[in-house]
């Protein structure tokens, strides 16, 4: 999704700055920019008195073109639509930059909500969608944040020099202000006990192991069925610290922009008879980045641990010395049940639930169907889409029920998620009436009745879509 607007900060100590208008629209914009350093001047032939105590200079008179000439930016906020809109054209054909208070129309940028923590500024905006969600999302931070993290920013400062003389490369001194923000340093300046925390950051500063490694290190991080806001908190951590990322296909892009921006990213994706790198390349490339210092996410969909070929990779990892450590993700059957409503397990329906795979290693799994015919719970196929046909008629062969309620799910939690129920026997011509390419998992059992019918898409013909 592409951005409304994009987020800068614009430095305005000593900029001129014009505001037109005298009444309290005026005002609460010049108390926000006089806060910068600008040299504010104000034109309205009634101002009021606050406002003409911010300015620089107050000309008491009607607005001209010529008024917005050699500013940096200009705010339109009067009494009267017409004569805002004047002021825009004029800053426009001037090239200046021009807002005016809820008129995105005739705006070139939008003021954000700001959270003040000198010199640190955290700025929020809805691109004009919605202020009063906005200045709630602010109040919330606010309550939030540490009030100290403007003075605690300034310490910091103070030694960035120091650091940087002693640390070489960029990543030695991320990691060493990583440590330093996350550790006792920040908890004890916060806490008021600056004296301790001043000590610590010198002791850290001429200690040169302090916030390093040995050596790299891989994490294993399930990035669940598509939906990022199902990403642990665990998970968004690690992204954030990662130097390295190599992720799957199943992975959608929106949790790629969890990933720290300055972090390598490698694509490894699979799909059917096509690889871009073999699983011995992909364990040799995890081996080779932790080698080398790196901390390196191995991003999957779902879970690491299933179907995700993660026991594989620790394996590799572990037999060349490099530390690995697992974070699930919540895994497509349990996601893409939430998701329609359909629960893998019911006092009434199904007392437990069986995973498979539909893809094995040589093709056709080896799957004991006559035991999972038997079973008297749900069953969810994973991959198992191109082979539905051969699943449903293998389990019919077993003994499975021909009328076994079954559903085809397919992108579970994303946005264009498509549930599909019907029969066993109707799964092959479901899928291909649906036109579904995948990802996709198959549900099979008497829970599949309690699928929201809302979620249900039924496209095809009444005799391929069985009730269920």
């Amino acid at each position: 999704m592409a951005l409304r607007g994009f987020p800068v900060t614009l430095p305005l100590e000593g900029q001129k700055v014009l505001v037109t208008g005298g009444g309290e629209p005026a005002l609460r914009k010049a108390r926000l920019v006089a806060r910068a350093g600008c040299r504010l001047t104000v034109v309205a032939p009634v101002i009021h008195p606050d406002l003409a105590a911010l300015a620089a200079q107050c000309h008491y008179r009607d607005f001209t073109a010529a008024d917005v000439e050699n500013h940096r930016l200009v705010f339109a906020a009067g009494d009267d639509p017409a004569a805002d809109e004047a002021v825009s054209a004029a800053a426009r054909a001037a090239g200046v930059l021009v807002n005016v208070p809820d008129r995105p129309a005739l705006s070139d940028f939008i003021m954000p909500a700001i959270i003040d923590r000198e010199p640190i500024t955290i700025a929020i905006s809805s691109g004009g969608a919605s202020p009063v969600l906005v200045r709630r999302l602010r109040e919330r931070l606010e309550a939030a944040l540490e009030p100290g993290l403007g003075r605690l920013a300034l310490l910091l400062d103070g030694f960035r020099g120091a650091v940087k003389a002693v640390r070489a490369g960029e990543t030695a001194r991320r990691r060493f202000w990583e440590a330093v923000v996350d550790g006792p340093v920040a908890r004890d300046f916060l806490a008021g006990r600056e004296k301790a925390a001043r000590e610590g950051l010198l002791a850290a500063v001429n200690n040169p192991a302090y916030g390093q490694q040995a050596g790299g290190r891989v994490a294993l991080v399930g990035a669940g069925p598509g939906d990022p806001d199902l990403l642990t908190l665990r998970a968004l951590r690690v992204l954030q610290d990662a130097d390295v990322v190599v992720h799957d296909k199943l992975v959608d892009e929106r949790i790629m922009d969890y990933v720290r921006r300055d972090a390598r990213r490698h694509y490894v994706g699979k799909s059917k008879s096509h690889h871009t790198m073999s699983q011995q390349a992909i364990n040799q490339l995890l081996v080779a980045e932790a080698a080398a210092g790196h901390r390196v996410v191995r991003l999957k969909g779902g879970d690491p641990f299933l179907f995700g070929r993660g026991g594989e990779e620790v394996q590799a990892l572990r037999a060349a010395g490099i530390p690995v450590e697992v974070v699930p993700g919540i895994t497509a059957a349990l996601g893409c049940g939430a998701s329609t409503t359909i629960p893998v397990t019911h006092r009434d329906h199904a007392n437990g639930v069986t995973f498979v795979t539909g893809h094995g290693k040589d093709g056709e799994p080896d799957l004991d169907w006559a035991a999972l015919a038997r079973l008297r719970h749900t069953l969810v196929v994973y991959m198992g889409l191109t082979a539905v046909d051969s699943i449903a008629a293998r389990l019919m062969e077993a003994g499975m029920p021909a009328d076994m309620p079954a559903a085809l799910v397919e992108k579970g939690t994303r946005p264009d998620q498509k549930l599909v129920t019907g029969t066993l026997d109707t799964l092959g011509p479901l899928a291909r009436a649906h036109g579904l390419k995948g990802p996709a998992i198959i549900i099979i059992g008497e829970v599949v009745r309690l699928a929201d019918p809302a979620l249900i898409t039924t496209l095809v013909p009444a005799h391929l879509r069985e009730a269920v």
